[in-house]
């Protein structure tokens, strides 16, 4: 791959090499997690079209506080492709039951949920019930709010290297990263590689209500972190929190300036303090 280099390459697996692999069941295979660090447990679920690398900017620093788990959900990443019908209560199902196998016994872990992993880490959240201590919601949504149209390209047949990364880092700034210096190798590296290893079509479960219904079952302390400019809340962010204080009025709301739908990304630094604070907290 000519267009990435070996040392981005490199990176990635090393930080994938650090972790301790565990795999549970998943349909007719398995679900893939990454354990980094020490600490109390917090588990971390990506985005559509993605793998545990939506949080390849996070784990590292989070890990020297906690013991972080970052899946590929079912379907994406290098887990299975989990029986029909797809639900979100369904997808839950089987996280819940790897959560089961890979936490110590009687843990209670943070959850936190980005985009497509916030409107099934809702399910998670109401599955698990008195067992999670908190549930972070990143930009997600699901939640019978109206989102903001993001029109994207594919990546044509037959197209040279130049452009289909020209494809994948249109597509970046449209939805993931607000600002465009902030597109860098890493990033069209991740898209690339995520894509095309998705089999789970998860825009719809984003277009529909699913976090919201499950909300009110939660009995988890509720949070939320979003990116100022998010692609598919701007800019109508505040909704979102008024939601969430509609289940809990307590519930902790950050927005983080400037920053797109993949905050964890493009404001690492921050959104890594964030985290660990609604974590202690």
């Amino acid at each position: 791959m000519a267009y990435i280099s070996e040392a981005t390459v490199a990176h990635v697996a090393a930080i994938a090499a650090a972790a301790e692999r565990i795999e549970t069941p998943c349909g007719d295979g398995t679900m893939v997690w990454r354990r980094w660090g020490a600490g109390p447990p917090l588990v971390l679920l990506h985005g559509g079209y993605g793998s545990w690398t939506h949080w390849v900017r996070n784990v590292v620093p989070l890990s020297r506080q906690f013991s972080v788990y970052a899946c590929d959900l079912p379907g994406l990443g290098e887990s299975a492709t989990p029986p029909e019908p797809w639900t979100a209560a369904g997808l839950a199902a089987i996280i819940v039951a790897g959560l089961d196998i890979v936490l110590p016994h009687r843990a209670r872990p943070l959850l936190a949920g980005f985009s497509f992993g916030g409107v099934i880490g809702g399910s998670v959240a109401a599955q698990l019930g008195d067992r999670l201590r908190g549930f972070t919601v990143v930009g997600s949504n699901g939640l019978g709010l109206e989102r903001s149209p993001t029109p994207l390209e594919r990546v044509p047949s037959g197209a040279g290297e130049t452009e289909e990364f020209a494809v994948h880092r249109y597509n970046l700034n449209q939805l993931m990263i607000a600002d465009p210096d902030k597109i860098d190798e890493l990033a069209l590296y991740l898209q690339k590689t995520n894509h095309a290893r998705a089999r789970m079509r998860s825009r719809r479960f984003s277009r529909s209500g699913a976090l919201i219904e499950a909300l009110p079952h939660i009995t988890a302390r509720l949070d939320g972190i979003w990116g100022e400019r998010d692609a598919t809340a701007y800019p109508h962010v505040e909704e979102r929190a008024r939601i969430l204080r509609s289940v809990q009025p307590a519930a902790r709301f950050t927005v983080v300036p400037g920053a797109g739908h993949w905050v964890q990304y493009e404001a690492a630094d921050r959104f890594n303090q964030i985290l660990a604070e609604y974590a202690a907290g």
